[in-house]
């Protein structure tokens, strides 16, 4: 017979973190990430970076920019959560962060040791997969994830990823 366990014992849901950008393959990532949540009991994280203001002498310019940037975040966020929702069944957890996008990828796995999976989408397009999934799937940023990179082809249909999630 065995004891009662513990809260290090428990099984924690997975977390399947995806990146939120403008880009077509980021939907078809989220897709991917909602349905393998859903299948196994796991739950989407969404991270948003927002990149520097390239104006730094302004002051009450670039506060302005920066606010501007950031309810247009969390207006996508908000967005893309009615989906995330529908589809996995849960709730997203939301991050927003200011700064370059791959160390604040980075930066997040680290930090949050419920992170299980990160998912991106890889662009179709002639100028290659996209500089994330080239930096993280390359040797600068492959030897710095603790958890698995899932890469889903950005010209997948939606059926498609139903059928292989």
């Amino acid at each position: 017979m065995t004891g009662p366990t513990t809260d290090a014992e428990q099984p924690r849901s997975r977390i399947f973190l995806c990146v939120v950008d403008e880009t077509a393959e980021m939907g078809i990532a989220v897709r991917y990430a909602c349905r393998r949540a859903r299948s196994t009991g796991g739950h989407v994280a969404l991270l948003h970076v927002m990149e520097p203001a390239e104006i730094q002498s302004w002051g009450a310019v670039e506060a302005l920019m920066r606010e501007e940037q950031r309810t247009e975040a969390e207006q996508a966020l908000h967005r893309l959560a009615k989906e995330v929702h529908r589809v996995s069944g849960t709730m997203p957890v939301f991050y927003l962060r200011e700064g370059n996008r791959r160390d604040e990828v980075l930066r997040l796995i680290e930090e949050d040791p419920t992170i299980s999976v990160l998912v991106l989408g890889a662009g179709t397009g002639p100028e290659g997969p996209g500089p994330l999934v080239t930096y993280l799937a390359g040797k600068g940023g492959a030897s710095r994830l603790r958890v698995p990179l899932t890469i889903v082809p950005g010209g997948l249909t939606p059926d498609q990823v139903d059928a292989i999630s």
